[in-house]
């Protein structure tokens, strides 16, 4: 039986809390976490099994695997004490584990992994293996409905409008590591991409705010030695949070089930 820790009870987290206490074959609940450690216990209150509720610097101690699915502003506070006691850390907030690289060498100093799930792509795994020859390019558009982009900082420190618009507005136009840096909360998805790919530096990203649309929608275009390929996910945004894909709590689910099925297709 491994042991699972989660911080922060979010909309993907408490989503992943949930299937985790429903029951899943040798996988066991026993820590939470979050900002608010009282809401965090509200939470949680009526599960059948009640999960210690700890700060997220502690999670650690009470697990084997600790997926992050916090806010990236305590990415470190969460990440480094999981790194440090060489247990196995699944982030959500992958744009952030890029500016916190430090952590990947340490993990190779202390025997943590890290395993970021698929989120709100496909693909992956086609991408992972076409690293293993050489890419001519990887390029990822993103479009979201003007609210899933909101408050974004890049928007906010270039002065760009995304209100009321009656067309698609090209937002952003650079590199995976500019883009995560410049949409925290929206496209870890294109940092993902880049490190099953080429890297940050080397994969190509739009974003896009369209009012025409109403999912969250991914186009990958790959063209390497071993195969060229597009892929297209039309991810339905969860009502609570349009910025996230329902399908990104679905894909948390899916990588803690492989930790101890006895089958795995696609890893």
């Amino acid at each position: 039986m491994k042991r699972v820790a989660i911080g922060s009870l979010g909309t993907i987290g408490l989503q992943v809390a949930k299937r985790l206490d429903q029951g899943i074959d040798g996988l066991q609940l026993t820590a939470v976490s979050g900002n608010n450690l009282d809401k965090a216990r509200d939470n949680v209150a009526g599960f059948s099994t009640t999960p210690l509720v700890t700060p997220l610097d502690e999670l650690a101690a009470h697990a084997d695997i600790i997926v992050e699915c916090a806010p990236a502003a305590v990415f470190r506070e969460l990440a480094e004490p999981v790194i440090e006691s060489g247990k196995l850390f699944m982030p959500l907030s992958v744009g952030a584990l890029l500016s916190h690289w430090d952590l990947v060498d340490r993990a190779s100093e202390t025997g943590a992994r890290i395993l970021v799930p698929s989120g709100a792509l496909l693909g992956l795994d086609a991408v992972r293996a076409a690293r293993e020859g050489q890419f001519k390019s990887v390029t990822m558009v993103t479009r979201k409905p003007p609210a899933g982009l909101a408050g974004a900082p890049h928007l906010i420190n270039n002065n760009i409008s995304i209100e009321n618009l009656t067309e698609p507005k090209l937002v952003f136009e650079g590199t995976a590591r500019d883009g995560a840096k410049g949409f925290p909360a929206n496209v870890n998805v294109a940092a993902a991409l880049s490190l099953a790919g080429p890297g940050p530096d080397n994969t190509s990203l739009q974003i896009w705010a369209d009012p025409t649309i109403e999912r969250n929608t991914h186009l990958i275009k790959v063209d390497a030695d071993s195969a060229s390929f597009e892929l297209q996910m039309y991810s339905i945004p969860t009502p609570e949070k349009p910025a996230t894909g329902k399908i990104v709590a679905l894909s948390v689910i899916a990588s803690l089930r492989a930790q101890s099925a006895t089958l795995v297709v696609g890893a």
